[in-house]
């Protein structure tokens, strides 16, 4: 019978520190490949680079956040199996983050200035989230998905009509939000009361405004 390690609090302790390195600071692979494919890049104008690059910067600070909240979650889940979900979405909000990174690239840009505070503010709720339990825990999640999907249903009306790699990203990572906010429904998500939707959205409008700037 293999032995199974039992990881200490410092272990943990490093395996977070380690995944929030790897967020903020590194350059997380993707397993799947970008859904931009051999998608044309059309050159934009100055105008329009700019503008797609900034809501390619909202969305890859999007799924920092989204990294931190799952790894927060996971970090306090009660459940194998809630937790099991958790890092399972969490690895495909990585390939959404390396996506996005892969796209400012494209588009001569940078990820946001201040990822490490979105990182650590997200850790912190989801950590938060965690400990009130998993129906709780389940609940952030399906709130943060729809109001992903919201977002991502702006920046694909918003997106310059010619930018079709950013559009292709976009689709494929609002189909993975919607799949999340599903299976946490299905899995006993508990409907967040007011006003936590409502701050929630003011805080995601108030890192939109930051993040397309810087």
């Amino acid at each position: 019978m293999a032995h199974v390690r039992q990881f200490t609090p410092l272990d943990q302790l490093l395996v977070e520190a380690q995944r929030a390195l790897d967020t903020v600071f590194g350059r997380p692979a993707a397993h799947r490949p970008s859904p931009a494919g051999s998608t044309p890049d059309v050159e934009l104008d100055a105008a329009e680079r700019r503008h797609a690059a900034g809501l390619m910067r909202i969305n890859h600070v999007g799924e920092v956040c989204a990294q931190g909240l799952y790894f927060g979650q996971a970090a306090v889940a009660r459940e194998a199996e809630t937790r099991g979900h958790l890092l399972e979405a969490a690895q495909e909000e990585t390939d959404h983050l390396a996506w996005c990174a892969d796209r400012l690239d494209e588009l001569g840009s940078r990820p946001s200035l201040f990822n490490p505070l979105w990182y650590a503010g997200s850790y912190a709720l989801g950590a938060l989230a965690g400990l009130r339990g998993d129906g709780w825990n389940l609940g952030f999640v399906v709130e943060t998905e729809r109001q992903v999907e919201a977002h991502l249903d702006e920046h694909l009306e918003t997106l310059p009509e010619a930018d079709l790699r950013s559009r292709e990203i976009l689709k494929v990572m609002k189909a993975d939000e919607a799949r999340h906010a599903d299976y946490a429904e299905h899995a006993g998500a508990r409907a967040l009361p007011q006003p936590i939707p409502a701050l929630m959205a003011a805080a995601s409008k108030f890192m939109k405004a930051v993040a397309y700037r810087l």
